[in-house]
């Protein structure tokens, strides 16, 4: 049984169809993609968003592979795969459901509004991938597609264009080690901000020189972009 939402509700989740645009036959099957399951923990209502999460995450998968095979006719499957990876994270998805402002629709237990879930970006990620299955329950693949398309698309333009899914790490400690027989090292230089939205800065330091540093959300993509700058460098 899902929760049904009340007039004032109705009307929140008719805006949101508006500026998303998508239609849903079910209103209550798109209300439920935005309840967490610290809902039903506190209340009566046992339903929550993670079966459509699970659903959703095959669609997207499905659609992203589907774009890419269609955006990218030239590029191998390791390729087709790494860049995948970057467009359905945890980053991109979260990203795309602050631009569809699904943080101000979520229905969220008392506990965990207090503890900041809407600005969590898992929390927002596995909304946005239960709405890519709701939508796929109420109106079908064809739907579910054109949805992805539209907002996941254009991050596989940019994902292909800046090189994302060349592995620099992988790349620098194979060029450190034909030209000087040496691994990279790296050290972080300094992290803030809170811990929903930290940021890293990373060094990396090959025969002497040091590059960078790099950004990112977490050590590992930090360390990635410190490396993508030593061996551009190089490279030059």
């Amino acid at each position: 049984m899902f929760p049904v939402p009340d007039p004032g509700r109705k009307k929140t989740l008719a805006a949101f169809q508006k500026t998303a645009g998508i239609r849903f036959k079910s209103l209550e099957l798109l209300n439920l993609s935005f309840v967490h399951r610290s809902v039903s923990n506190e209340s009566a209502c046992k339903c929550n968003n993670e079966r459509l999460e699970f659903l959703g995450d095959a669609v997207l998968g499905a659609a992203a592979a589907a774009l890419l095979y269609e955006k990218l006719p030239e590029s191998p499957e390791g390729d087709l795969a790494k860049i995948k990876s970057v467009v359905v994270s945890e980053d991109i998805l979260s990203a795309v459901a602050r631009v569809l402002q699904i943080d101000s629709l979520l229905l969220l237990g008392k506990g965990e509004e207090l503890s900041g879930g809407r600005t969590k970006k898992a929390l927002l990620a596995d909304a946005l991938e239960a709405l890519i299955g709701a939508l796929y329950l109420d109106s079908g693949f064809r739907a579910a597609f054109a949805f992805v398309g539209r907002y996941i698309g254009p991050e596989i333009t940019l994902a292909a264009g800046r090189d994302y899914h060349r592995d620099y790490k992988s790349l620098l400690q194979e060029l450190s080690q034909r030209l000087y027989r040496v691994y990279p090292e790296y050290r972080m230089v300094k992290r803030a901000g809170p811990e929903h939205e930290r940021l890293f800065w990373m060094e990396v330091t090959v025969n002497g020189r040091t590059f960078g540093p790099g950004t990112g959300r977490n050590k590992k993509s930090a360390e990635q972009e410190a490396a993508r700058l030593a061996y551009e460098s190089f490279e030059e």
